[in-house]
């Protein structure tokens, strides 16, 4: 019996059957369906959803463009062999595989909508953090007076994303323009190349916290997920490998399973640090920051974690941004703009068909077997040393609690398909639960949910 036949079913959790599975895929397309048809009923009588094609934030715009035979080809590359070389390649060769073929899956979705509109003038619309970078010519003036210009009314409020983010984001793309990379082009590709990357720390989590055998089972699913979509190009792609390496330094750290787990803490730390000045509402990484420490029963790298993760505070602090003063100001500027009209009734659970399209039917299928094993699972992690299966329902558990807790806050109003990608990164390993029978299927129906999303809606932000 070899290594994929052992993993097919270790515990009972792993035996629900195929009809749960479908079961899980059909709910979630009956809330997307409803998702769609009450949010057309919405827009037909009030137009308050400000989305255009509900729930996602796009335009029915049936198109092609040079990724449309690119990423068709990737797609089957990754059907047809992905499962095999996942169980065999040596396991930093699987890493190196994995990064460089969601880096073609994000960049072949992206140029279904050509160069221009698919990658360079992505992050230069109205809305975006390339728009302001003339006036961080000051860098320090420009922390000083930041908050000044959160609010929508006072001369030179920022743009949406600029005044919706705190200014980690901004200044990322500052400094590349400081570099000589600057304009949408530099922007777009810095996106997409650290964005990939996210996939690799997902991949090292999963194995230090469950086992190698898990870790690989995921691979396909982790690379060829619909929400590459959205991670190119999008600042949140960015984002989310921050936050993703946070989670895995920490892992790396906890198990010692690195050379030097000081540092690992202490990186683990840092990155915390700057996800918080990147995007508010990535503090809630804590939880699966969290579920790491749960996991691997032990506190040993926490000091140094907490001494890394106030280095970015304290450096914007001392630069003269107020972070906590910044967040109030932006809940009055979400609230001044489509936040004030999006109805809460439909988004906190029309989030929630957002997050089912972008994760794909096979994600939905392992997160029904999460469901079905969690009461197992706590009952494990009391008692015992939990199989891996079980190790990883927890850490899917802990990414899907800190995405119902951003959408009971009422500030994800919409276009969570692309500002939940720290989180749905984490739900993406649920696929591993899956039997290996079949497995071509699952990751089949990931590629066509992408390449339809991406070929009949123009995605734009």
């Amino acid at each position: 019996m070899d290594r994929t036949e052992q993993a097919a079913e270790p515990i009972s959790v792993q035996r629900p059957g195929r009809l749960r599975d479908l079961a899980a895929v059909g709910a979630g397309v009956v809330l997307v369906a409803a998702a769609v048809l009450v949010g057309r009923a919405f827009d037909d009588s009030a137009r308050v959803l400000v989305v255009h094609w509900p729930p996602l934030l796009a335009h029915w715009y049936p198109h092609t463009g040079p990724g449309t035979w690119a990423a068709p080809v990737v797609a089957a590359a990754v059907i047809a062999y992905g499962p095999a070389l996942a169980d065999r390649l040596r396991w930093r060769a699987l890493l190196l595989g994995c990064y460089l073929t969601a880096l073609a899956w994000v960049f072949s979705l992206a140029l279904i909508d050509g160069w221009d509109r698919g990658i360079a003038e992505r992050l230069t619309t109205k809305h975006e953090y390339l728009r302001v970078i003339g006036r961080f010519d000051d860098i320090g003036a420009a922390l000083r007076g930041f908050n000044d210009h959160i609010l929508i009314g006072p001369p030179g409020n920022w743009p949406a994303h600029v005044a919706g983010h705190p200014p980690g984001s901004t200044l990322t793309f500052v400094l590349l323009d400081r570099i000589g990379l600057g304009g949408g082009a530099w922007a777009g590709v810095w996106c997409i190349l650290t964005g990939a990357l996210a996939a690799v720390a997902v991949l090292i989590t999963v194995r230090a916290l469950a086992d190698e055998d898990t870790a690989r089972r995921a691979a396909p699913f982790v690379v060829l997920a619909p929400v590459a979509v959205w991670a190119g190009t999008s600042a949140d792609g960015y984002f989310t490998a921050v936050a993703a390496w946070s989670v895995a330094l920490l892992a790396l750290a906890a198990t010692r399973t690195v050379r030097s787990p000081a540092a690992a803490a202490l990186g683990a730390g840092l990155l915390y640090g700057l996800t918080c000045y990147l995007s508010y509402g990535l503090t809630l990484i804590a939880l699966p920051l969290l579920a790491v420490l749960l996991l691997t029963r032990t506190t040993r790298p926490l000091p140094l974690f907490l001494l890394g993760a106030l280095v970015v505070p304290v450096a914007f602090t001392l630069a003269g941004f107020n972070w906590w003063e910044a967040y109030r100001l932006l809940v009055d500027r979400y609230y001044q703009g489509a936040g004030g009209v999006r109805p809460y009734s439909y988004w906190v659970w029309a989030n929630l068909a957002c997050t089912a399209i972008a994760v794909g039917p096979a994600v939905l299928a392992g997160l029904g077997r999460t469901l079905a094993g969690a009461l197992g699972t706590a009952r494990a992690l009391r008692t015992g040393p939990a199989a891996p299966p079980q190790r990883l329902i927890l850490l899917v558990s802990a990414a899907l609690l800190a995405l119902l807790a951003a959408d009971l806050s009422g500030m994800s109003k919409a276009e969570t398909e692309r500002i939940w990608q720290p989180f749905m990164l984490w739900l993406l390993p649920a696929a591993a639960l899956l039997p290996s029978k079949g497995r071509r299927g699952w990751v089949a129906a990931q590629a066509v949910v992408a390449l339809a999303v991406n070929h009949l809606l123009w995605t734009g932000w």
